[in-house]
This record gives structure tokens, C-alpha cells and sequence, in this order.
């Protein structure tokens, strides 16, 4: 007969000692990738939980897709800082918490006076199974009828504004 499962219990926090941060629901983390040549995946973290005892912190993410993971993969448009929240649920020990990052969306982003290793933006929800942006559309500009890539420079006619 299985042994019956101990009970968890839900915190409100989460102290990662191996990097000095503090952790709660609605933080963005960066999570140590399988392969120690890929970079960090990015996810946010929607509950997290422990045994009686208060160890085998788990944690509950929602993962952000880079573009290169997503069915289509990166386009030319996509910022190198640019991820997409999927839906693609999973807990994972709060062991494999690299760091804190932050996932700003894409207009608060384009606003920052710096953009630092922990800086993300958002500007797409991604369905894993069916490979769907939401939104599908997003504005073009220029001449070029491309949606903005805050990492390319763009110059603005006087004469037309755009």
C-alpha cells in the first residue's frame, strides 16, 4: 500500500539562501536550465509551497517562452530580451531559483533609461500546444511594415511623423 502524502502547506514567501532574495507569488525568477549551455529560463511564480516541516520548497510557475522556443522561432522583429507568457504550468524546487528578474511589459520597456541582465518585456501570451500568439497582430511602422524591435534604431520623418 503507498504511503499517504504529507500535507503541504502554502507560504507566502520564500527565502532562496543561494541567492539572498526573497521570493512571493507574482515575481518573474530566472529557473537553472537543464543544460548548463542554454541560458536561464524565465518564469513567473504563482504559488509556492512546503512539506510540514517547511522544507522541499516547491514552487508553482507559469514559463515564458524566448522566441527561439516558441513553433516558428524567432523573427526578425523579436528583441533579444523579448519572452512570451505561456501557458505552460509546472512546479519546480525552489532549488533550481537562479535570481529575480523582472518582466516589464513592452511599453514600460521601451521607457527604461537602462536596460539591465534581468530586464525582460512581454508583449505576446503563447499557447505551447497550438503554437497562438494573443494578440496575433501587433502594430507595424516604417517603411519597412515590421513591428517595432526595440533593439533596432528608428528615425522619425519630420514631414509625416512616421
Amino acid at each position: 500500500m503507498a504511503k499517504p502524502k504529507a500535507p503541504r502547506r502554502t507560504l507566502e514567501s520564500y527565502t532562496v539562501k543561494s541567492i539572498s532574495k526573497t521570493i512571493k507569488p507574482g515575481d518573474c525568477v530566472l529557473m537553472r536550465p537543464s543544460e548548463p549551455s542554454k541560458p536561464s529560463y524565465v518564469a513567473k511564480i504563482e504559488r509556492i509551497e512546503s512539506d510540514a516541516r517547511g522544507a522541499n520548497v516547491k514552487v508553482h510557475v507559469r514559463w515564458y517562452y524566448r522566441p527561439e522556443e516558441s513553433i516558428g522561432g524567432r523573427r526578425q522583429f523579436h528583441g533579444s530580451k523579448e519572452v512570451f507568457l505561456s501557458d505552460h504550468h509546472d512546479i519546480q524546487s525552489a532549488d533550481t531559483i537562479e535570481g529575480k528578474c523582472t518582466v516589464h511589459s513592452f511599453k514600460s520597456y521601451t521607457k527604461l533609461d537602462a536596460v539591465g541582465n534581468d530586464d525582460f518585456f512581454c508583449r505576446f501570451e503563447y499557447n505551447s500546444s497550438s503554437g497562438a500568439f494573443n494578440p496575433d497582430r501587433v502594430a507595424v511602422y516604417c517603411k519597412c511594415e515590421m513591428p517595432y524591435n526595440p533593439d533596432d534604431l528608428m528615425v522619425q520623418c519630420e514631414g509625416c511623423s512616421d
